[in-house]
Order: C-alpha cells, then sequence, then structure tokens
C-alpha cells in the first residue's frame, strides 16, 4: 500500500528523487523534481506518457520561476495578462531559458507553467523549494483522478506516496493557453 504523506514529508522525498501523488485544483496530479532527470524519466514511464508531449510546472510564487521563462519574448500584453492570472487555476505556455531541460518541454520551445492557489499545492511548492512538475495522476489514456478513491491501484503500485489533501473542486483541469498568441490549448 501507497504511504500517505504530509506535506513536509512529501516534499522531502521529493528532493531525494521520489515521485509523488498530490491533490490540485481539479484532479490529482504526480509530481517531482523537474530538474531530477531520473525522477521525470520514472514519471513518465509510470504513467506512459511519451517524453514529447512535455509536462507542466507548478509554483507558488513568480520567484520559483526565475531564470526559467523568458519574459522578454511576449508582448507587455501577453505578460501583463499571465501575471493577472496568478495565483490560480491557469496554465500558460511561456516561452522558456535554456535551463529548463529537454525532459520538461517534449518537443515543443515553451514550457507550460502555472503559479496555483491550490493550498496544498502552493504549500507543497513551498516546502520543496521551487517548481515541480504537475501532471494528471493516470495512466495514459485513462481518466484522471478527481478524488483519492479513484487513483488506479496500477498507478500507485509504482509511486513513492500521497500527499494528504483535498483537489481544490474545479470540474476539470486547468486551461492551457499559449502566452505568445492566447490560443487556448485545453480548454
Amino acid at each position: 500500500m501507497t504511504a500517505s504523506l504530509s506535506l513536509i514529508e512529501a516534499a522531502s522525498g521529493m528532493q531525494q528523487g521520489d515521485v509523488v501523488a498530490y491533490p490540485t485544483e481539479a484532479v490529482w496530479g504526480l509530481g517531482c523534481d523537474p530538474f531530477d532527470e531520473n525522477a521525470v524519466m520514472r514519471l513518465l514511464a509510470i504513467k506512459q506518457r511519451p517524453l514529447e508531449k512535455g509536462l507542466i510546472l507548478v509554483a507558488s510564487e513568480l520567484e520559483q520561476f526565475e531564470g526559467l521563462l523568458d519574459w522578454d519574448a511576449l508582448s507587455q500584453e501577453s505578460r501583463d495578462e499571465v501575471l493577472a492570472s496568478w495565483p490560480g487555476p491557469h496554465t500558460w505556455i511561456v516561452p522558456t531559458t535554456k535551463r529548463v531541460p529537454r525532459w520538461i518541454t517534449g518537443s515543443h520551445n515553451g514550457v507550460a507553467v502555472r503559479i496555483s492557489a491550490h493550498p496544498t499545492v502552493s504549500a507543497l511548492c513551498t516546502a520543496f523549494g521551487g517548481p515541480l512538475v504537475s501532471t494528471s495522476a493516470n495512466l495514459s489514456g485513462r481518466p484522471p483522478a478527481h478524488n483519492r478513491r479513484e487513483l488506479d491501484p496500477q498507478l500507485l503500485e509504482r509511486i513513492d506516496g500521497i500527499c494528504i489533501g483535498e483537489t481544490g473542486g474545479l470540474a476539470t483541469p486547468t486551461a492551457i493557453r499559449d502566452a505568445r498568441t492566447g490560443e487556448v490549448l485545453r480548454a
């Protein structure tokens, strides 16, 4: 049985390379240290998700993305729109610096990012000390889990723990928009 973890235990585990399930705004997510290639590759293997698709990074505050996002590649209007939407359930594809590894961006030339207002996500990022990978806690092609009881037993066998908490009650995962064009990529 997969262990239930406090925020501190989950953050500490991810600092050591663990893959952990945690509640987000709408569904349960899987997270790990985005700069630990072994942890990210393990997360992708657990989910059976191709590297090319890329992953979302979630943070508790803008400073956690410092040096990762190329704000100069956006118009002032686009930057203002992105920043006005945070913290909140808004994921944006933003041009990235070379500090963001390919195992995060996949085949894309930007990175999907969100500053979350969800109390567990925000506290987990703060305790971890930076952004985390945030992808739905399900095997690829299967529906995401809206509550802990819906987490797939096959997935639970492969991860290192489950952070205690509840989802934020949104009906669907956060929308994803391209900050350069405003195009909605996931409604």
